[in-house]
């Protein structure tokens, strides 16, 4: 194998107009191909198609945000205007947030205290 393994700062040029998700997923999916010993352009070309597949069941999900709002973080729904849930920490509002997205079979999108997206939880 003559590639390190790819990270979300350093990745094959053909991933770099995915959305950051897929990218991501893309990258974790064609590293664990590197392992396995398959060759760089096919380890990158199957981490790609994998990680869109994986990605397009989601297309339909509802999107929940977990955001600051003052001195709380609320839990909302994308382009919402009223809280689903509101806690005094991130941390509190995190795990009952979770639970919820899950049983309303979405994906979560979680903010910094800045606003800018952290990460987002799919399952």
């Amino acid at each position: 194998m003559s590639a390190l393994p790819w990270s979300q700062n350093d990745y094959p040029d053909s991933m770099k107009n995915l959305p950051d998700h897929v990218r991501n997923k893309a990258i974790e999916i064609a590293n664990a191909l590197l392992e396995e010993r398959y060759s760089e352009g096919r380890a990158i070309a199957i981490g790609i198609a994998q990680a869109r597949k994986y990605f397009e069941e989601y297309v339909d999900r509802p999107e929940y945000h977990i955001e600051p709002n003052g001195t709380d973080w609320v839990l909302k729904k994308k382009d919402g205007t009223k809280a689903i849930m509101r806690e005094n920490t991130k941390e509190d509002l995190l795990e009952k947030a979770k639970s919820y997205v899950n049983e309303h079979k979405g994906m979560l999108v979680i903010h910094k205290s800045d606003g800018a997206i952290s990460e987002t939880l799919y399952d």
